[in-house]
């Protein structure tokens, strides 16, 4: 089994709050995360329909079964979280109840009414690099995703990412809101992953696929609440009112965005217009990764200037801003390095700025720190 980063937090936030609720995308390790780390406890699927109706029938009865358990897709029985909330306020016992859920919006909103204060929030992404630890490619990453079935079973990515598409448009996407056209929602899908790393357009979306905005905006909360999709804000400091207001585009796993856009193998990738694209969503997940593998709050930004200027990646340390660029090219040329010098001048709460690039070698350049892609599996990067 390969270890979670997030493992020995896990094990801390256990001794420390009754509740423990570990969410993320579908098959992304949740159960065998909490199975792993709790092994002892009584483990219970809502997706199991006898289980559920139990749950549903007799909700106090299903959560005496054993003073510990953990209760995987929770959010299938919300009711539940209001029980919870009665039994840890009675006997306040550490590590009580382990929780599970797909879906961000209704476990989110289960757990902030019911659990609020009661409940550490673990979000659970596919594997990071540094997790795999391993010398695979740019464009072999990219192809292949993170998914940790798809590296468990050495499965074909081209077809275990058509699987997983097919079986997420036609259960989860249900589950969370009705959408009466689906096919109209997979060309959606599909048109996100060609805006990978682009500014959010609604309008542009809306007519491309002959529907209004309200509707963009609704499967646009489908995505992100089944953490498909990562909108990523612009950073919210105002200079002089000339920063734009869209979020910008990312999907949570870069080998699915590569199946969305026809990609077929990684030597399709080398050549794909978009793979600079891709590179730059693998890093900025791999950077989200190692934020909330640490259970930290996932502080990560954009900026953008009317005029153009531009920074990839921004990451807070408080009242500090670290700020990344992130090339695939394996040349550091001056331009490169364009809008961290215009963000450094900018802002004098930038300390450190950072360039992840295609190259090889650890260095410094005009005051910028230049950080090999491969570097990434140290999670201290």
């Amino acid at each position: 089994m390969i270890i979670r980063t997030v493992e020995k937090k896990l094990e801390v936030l256990a001794t420390q709050y009754p509740v423990i609720t570990i969410t993320g995308p579908r098959q992304s390790g949740k159960t065998t995360l909490a199975r792993h780390c709790f092994s002892d406890y009584h483990y219970a699927s809502l997706e199991d329909p006898e289980v559920r109706e139990y749950a549903h029938r007799d909700p106090r009865g299903f959560l005496g079964q054993s003073a510990t358990i953990v209760i995987d897709e929770v959010q299938k029985v919300p009711e539940l979280a209001s029980y919870i909330q009665g039994i840890v306020d009675s006997e306040d016992n550490p590590g009580q109840f382990v929780l599970t859920g797909s879906h961000q919006f209704e476990l989110t909103q289960t757990v902030s009414q019911s659990l609020a204060g009661r409940t550490a929030m673990i979000k659970l992404l596919p594997f990071s690099m540094a997790e795999l630890d391993e010398d695979s490619t740019v464009s072999e990453l990219i192809y292949r995703g993170f998914y940790p079935r798809i590296i468990d079973k050495r499965l074909e990515p081209r077809e275990a990412l058509s699987f997983y598409v097919n079986t997420y448009v036609e259960r989860d996407v249900r589950e969370i809101k009705e959408i009466k056209n689906l096919r109209d929602f997979e060309r959606f899908l599909k048109l996100c992953a060609a805006n990978i790393g682009q500014m959010l357009n609604k309008n542009r979306f809306a007519n491309d696929i002959g529907v209004d905005n309200k509707t963009i905006d609704s499967w646009l909360s489908v995505l992100e609440a089944s953490y498909v999709i990562k909108l990523l804000s612009p950073h919210h400091n105002n200079f002089r009112k000339r920063v734009v207001k869209s979020p910008k585009l990312y999907f949570y796993d870069v080998g699915l965005a590569a199946h969305l856009l026809s990609i077929k193998n990684p030597d399709h990738v080398d050549t794909h217009p978009l793979k600079g694209a891709l590179f730059e969503n693998l890093v900025i997940m791999e950077k989200l990764k190692q934020k909330l593998n640490r259970v930290e709050p996932p502080d990560l930004y954009y900026f953008r200037d009317n005029v153009g200027n531009e920074v990839d990646l921004l990451e807070e340390e408080g009242h500090r801003i670290r700020t990344y660029e992130i090339k695939l090219s394996q040349t550091l040329s001056p331009s490169v390095f364009k809008g961290l010098d215009f963000y450094r001048k900018l802002n004098p709460d930038n300390h450190r700025s950072f360039l992840i690039y295609g190259g090889s070698e650890r260095t410094v350049r005009y005051g910028h720190e230049c950080i090999p892609f491969a570097s990434l599996k140290e999670a201290s990067v």
